[in-house]
């Protein structure tokens, strides 16, 4: 029993993905509360408060709820059985015996119960902000995998629909929360920050697609739709038109915030220079360019919290 237990816990760790939940979820929320730290007299120990808050309702929903969800699906269609497995290919929970299909399945719906509970008591307490992050990130993770919608099997939708919001509503929240309003830096670090995630899980979809495809039914990711469309080298084009998006938002924040911009296009150029040069037929190379691709996305994260 004790063993059982073990193996559960040590397969809950595995399951948060936690590099992913770091350089997308926590990388966003440290980008718009850093400069409620540095710049405002906000008293640090309730920042600190709100920050430890976002920080744990993100490893839940986006580690927990989101890969649950994922890794039970993704185990139905039989793309997973097909991955390489590097950095791509779920967490691997079911696979290793770390956690039954059942327990999975169960766990990702009586989370998305009580947190849905949670949100209605917000509401009751007029804490609309937390209530409205709630709903959109339970709704982000089971719209993403679950059917009907399936939106991660769909091109597209997956990001935008799903995971675009979540990351935006996320990176903006500690401001809302804290100031009842939405600053411009605030809203200019969560956009280019989701664009940023969106680029990375591009690239994390590229040693899966003909895992992808063999799926029933077809896991028809933006990937996928692209390299059916125009052959294997396009599968990089996704994730360099969402870096795209995210280098023309040096614009929006300009001479405005000069070192901001700069920092910001130092990181998309990189990206890109790795993105164009990654060999997508090689698992090993892709897997690297992803792993450079979280780390500039950390990099970005912090240095668009510093230049406000």
């Amino acid at each position: 029993m004790a063993n059982q237990v073990l193996t559960i816990l040590r397969g809950g760790s595995v399951l948060l993905r936690s590099i992913a939940v770091i350089s997308s979820s926590i990388a966003t929320i440290i980008s718009t509360t850093l400069p409620l730290f540095l710049y405002t007299s906000i008293p640090t120990g309730y920042l600190f408060s709100l920050f430890i808050m976002l920080t744990i309702g993100a490893f839940i929903i986006h580690g927990v709820l989101t890969h649950a969800f994922n890794d039970y699906a993704d185990y139905h269609s039989g793309t997973d059985d097909y991955s390489p497995a590097i950095l791509s290919g779920g967490s691997r929970v079911i696979q290793k015996g770390m956690i039954p299909l059942h327990t999975l399945g169960q766990l990702g719906k009586w989370l998305a119960i009580v947190l849905l509970i949670i949100a209605v008591l917000f509401a009751i307490f007029a804490q609309y902000e937390l209530t409205i992050l709630l709903l959109i990130g339970v709704w982000a993770a089971a719209s993403y995998s679950l059917p009907p919608l399936r939106l991660s099997y769909r091109p597209f939708l997956g990001e935008w629909l799903s995971l675009f919001p979540a990351i935006l509503f996320l990176g903006f929240s500690g401001p809302w929360i804290i100031l009842g309003s939405i600053p411009l830096w605030a809203m200019q670090n969560a956009v280019i920050n989701a664009f940023f995630c969106l680029a990375w899980v591009m690239v994390h979809h590229i040693p899966d697609l003909e895992a992808d495809k063999q799926a029933v039914p077809m896991k028809r990711t933006s990937v996928v739709w692209f390299t059916n469309k125009f052959g294997l080298y396009s599968a990089r084009i996704p994730a360099l038109l969402y870096l795209l998006a995210a280098g023309l938002c040096a614009l929006w924040i300009g001479t405005d915030r000069i070192w901001a911009t700069i920092s910001l296009v130092i990181t998309i150029v990189i990206a890109v220079f790795f993105v164009m040069k990654v060999n997508v037929a090689d698992h090993q190379q892709v897997t690297f360019c992803e792993k450079i691709l979280l780390l500039l996305a950390m990099i970005t994260a912090v240095s668009l919290g510093i230049f406000i």
